[in-house]
């Protein structure tokens, strides 16, 4: 099997599934109680909280478990509407991922002011725009940090510089950028931050919500008294000592691995264009995480690339995994200006921590053989452009 959908989910690291199997096995206790077997697992879901803190440049109190990344981007953006009714208006951008976009549809429904702004053919932000849309109703800006589905990064650090010129709260959804490139809260000004498990070889299923020591924020989940009052229920321990794992091995190799796997996406990416006539990329060639490629096959339905791949055991997407059953065109190539015939023939490869060179040799092997072929049987037209 060749997998290239790591956007979508990463394979759970042998390291990571050896310490949840160790903890499964010898830590039942609920991390709640007060008697030993509920201390050492609460020992062991704080020193998981410190691992990731220590990774995000934060405290360990600024850490919140959820469960998922999904749930994280909620949780910031209600959260903080809910702590804050005198405020009711919201920035966030055109291509957020469908946790922020739809969130901030269902504020829409209850009053709130949403703008979504615009951003250029590479998916870069309007910064502008995004400027002349605050105002001191503004409650929070909502901003990806790199794009799912083109890899674009977004300046965040320049936002955070306009959001702190009228006091206004900033939120990133770091899922896709946090073990690819820095991701430092100190160093990108944010004051909530979401990140995932699942998404740096840990398990699905639990995420976690950076809040900035200071900031307003109510609970999305009520209860008990776990993770500060702010998201009650007994934690998934396993999950968040799997979590800690990953990213304990993020600190001692994510530098090689994205460099090998930058080096791998390079080739991918050469070996495309020069094979395959007629494959559009798409997304900057610079300021983007490099193991994200995103190509029109143009004249071709996705989905039958897709599907003729996975006859050879070969896995990619056509976009965001959130909403790949939806029959919509993306909403990302739509707001980079992609024409809908262009959106429907795009294919999603990401590339990850297991991927090989040979993996990507015999992606150039077969992957142009199947777009030929389909595009004999196809009315494809050469001088489409």
């Amino acid at each position: 099997m060749i997998y290239l959908d790591n956007n979508a989910t990463t394979p759970l690291d042998p390291r990571v599934c050896d310490k949840m199997t160790w903890f499964l096995k010898e830590h039942f206790g609920n991390p709640s109680s007060l008697y030993p077997i509920g201390r050492d697992a609460k020992e062991l879901v704080t020193e998981a909280r410190e691992i990731i803190a220590a990774a995000l440049g934060a405290s360990r109190s600024e850490i919140i478990f959820t469960g998922s990344g999904t749930e994280s981007d909620n949780f910031a953006i209600r959260g903080v509407f809910d702590a804050f009714p005198d405020k009711d208006e919201l920035i966030t951008s055109s291509i957020e991922h469908p946790a922020v976009i739809e969130t901030a549809g269902y504020l829409e429904k209850k009053g709130v002011k949403v703008t979504y702004v615009p951003v250029d053919s590479a998916g870069r932000i309007d910064l502008s725009a995004l400027r002349s849309a605050l105002s001191p109703r503004t409650a929070l800006i909502s901003v990806m940090h790199a794009n799912n589905e083109i890899g674009t990064i977004q300046p965040i650090g320049e936002i955070s510089r306009i959001a702190k010129e009228t006091g206004t709260l900033l939120h990133t959804d770091a899922v896709q950028s946090f073990g690819k490139i820095p991701v430092n809260v100190d160093e990108l000004g944010v004051d909530l931050l979401t990140i995932s498990a699942h998404k740096v070889y840990g398990p699905k299923g639990v995420g976690a919500l950076y809040i900035r020591k200071g900031t307003r924020i109510q609970p999305l989940i009520f209860g008990g008294h776990q993770e500060r009052q702010l998201r009650s229920g007994t934690e998934n321990t396993a999950g968040i000592v799997g979590f800690g794992e990953a990213v304990r091995i993020l600190g001692e190799q994510s530098k090689t691995d994205n460099i090998r796997i930058g080096k791998l996406a390079a080739r991918l990416k050469q070996g495309i264009e020069a094979s395959i006539p007629k494959a559009k990329f798409s997304g900057p060639e610079v300021d983007r995480v490099k193991s994200t490629l995103n190509y029109s096959i143009l004249g071709l339905e996705a989905e039958a690339i897709l599907l003729a791949l996975a006859t050879k055991d070969i896995y990619v997407s056509t976009g965001s995994a959130c909403s790949e059953d939806s029959e919509e065109v993306s909403h990302v190539l739509s707001a980079i200006g992609m024409a809908p015939q262009f959106a429907r023939s795009t294919l999603r490869i990401s590339l990850g921590r297991f991927n090989t060179e040979e993996d990507v040799e015999i992606v150039l092997q077969e992957l142009p053989e199947i777009v030929r072929k389909l595009r004999e049987i196809s009315s494809f037209d050469p001088d489409l452009d």
